[in-house]
């Protein structure tokens, strides 16, 4: 039999696995294995989702840990390279565009392995961001390339990627979603706030809770939000520590500080929510799918199907654009918005069904 690596480490990543990981297990000539590099390695952001979309427990863990980009992904690839070596896969799995990705895919391009990038072609064009110069050079060095929707395989054929190459399966977080939201709307994790309406807050873009003054400018218009609509927001454990510093006096009783949520009762809030403010490219697409609006405190987006058929809205780097949006979505409601073309639940399968028949 054919044999697979999976390469994750960070919480995105494990959403996008799961499915891809249950598709390959059925009816397909492969053995696969789960490297989890341990770039995220706090319960709260790694272990619970293991739990909760029911992944097999890694095979190997690099335990690498936090650390600054070019120590994280230095570590990253030492770890790997002796895995891929003692492993020998017929093909290595990398998903979305942490440095987790990037690294697999540089030990794997010098060892002559064959990659898969499961959610190529995305772009930002924005070269600030570490995620954008992970997508360029993972899909340089992927033989696989397997994109979500349509800009993502224009992005890829402009930059001169061979079309038999390219695959649109669409977007596995969707899978999981679809199948885990049943179950996410059984609980009731915060039963004051799921009783009544209410945003959902998640930051965690260096840009954005990095930047001292960028960061209390949010603060400042999450409070005058909270005072219209109660805000939850779930915050990461490094945007609690820059908070700390910033907070001036007690925050506004209608935002809601919790503690990092796993996927399970996320999803659940944020199928109930009235709006979601946001920085995250996941979110983006989840939104889109759910109908929920979307308000999302970057310059750009590397899921621009999100605004021309979901229901996302860039407001950019102001505070007081954000009060304005959430405004007219309190007094309008959310608009109907269309679901892009294979996000149906199926994507991790169209994924197993094209690799069974290149690697037969």
């Amino acid at each position: 039999m054919r044999k697979l690596l999976h390469v994750v480490g960070a919480r995105p990543n494990f959403m996008k696995m799961a499915p891809v990981h249950a598709a390959l297990s059925a009816d397909t000539p492969f053995r696969q294995k789960i490297v989890h590099t341990g770039q995220h390695y706090d319960k709260r952001m790694s272990a619970v989702f293991f739990e909760q979309l029911n992944i097999p427990v890694p095979d190997i863990n690099l335990e690498v840990g936090s650390a600054n980009h070019a120590v994280q992904t230095a570590a990253i690839m030492e770890g790997l390279e002796k895995v891929v070596l003692d492993e020998s896969p017929d093909l290595v799995l990398v998903y979305g565009d942490v440095n987790s990705t990037m690294a697999a895919a540089l030990v794997c391009a010098k060892l002559q392995v064959s990659v898969a990038h499961v959610e190529a072609g995305l772009r930002s064009r924005d070269r600030t961001m570490p995620e954008e110069i992970n997508r360029l050079v993972t899909d340089q060095l992927s033989d696989y390339l397997f994109t979500p929707s349509k800009d993502g395989d224009d992005n890829l054929a402009k930059e001169n990627i061979a079309p038999e190459k390219i695959f649109r399966v669409g977007n596995v977080m969707i899978d999981t979603l679809v199948r885990l939201l049943p179950r996410a709307r059984q609980l009731d994790p915060l039963p004051d706030l799921a009783r009544a309406s209410y945003g959902l807050v998640t930051l965690h873009r260096p840009s954005n809770v990095d930047d001292p003054q960028m960061l209390a400018g949010i603060l400042s218009a999450l409070a005058e939000i909270s005072r219209k609509i109660p805000l939850l927001f779930p915050v990461h454990p490094r945007t609690r520590a820059n908070m700390a510093a910033v907070a001036s006096g007690r925050m506004d009783d209608g935002l809601h500080i919790v503690d990092p949520l796993g996927y399970l009762e996320f999803l659940s809030l944020q199928s109930r929510a009235s709006l979601v403010i946001t920085d995250s490219g996941g979110v983006q697409e989840e939104t889109t799918y759910l109908g929920v609006p979307c308000l999302t405190l970057r310059e750009n987006t590397e899921r621009p199907v999100t605004l021309t058929e979901g229901t996302n809205v860039l407001v950019g780097s102001d505070p007081r654009r954000l009060i304005e949006e959430v405004l007219v979505i309190l007094s309008r409601g959310p608009e109907p918005a269309g679901v892009p073309d294979l996000w149906d639940g199926r994507a991790a399968r169209r994924i197993a069904a094209i690799l069974a028949e290149k690697l037969a």
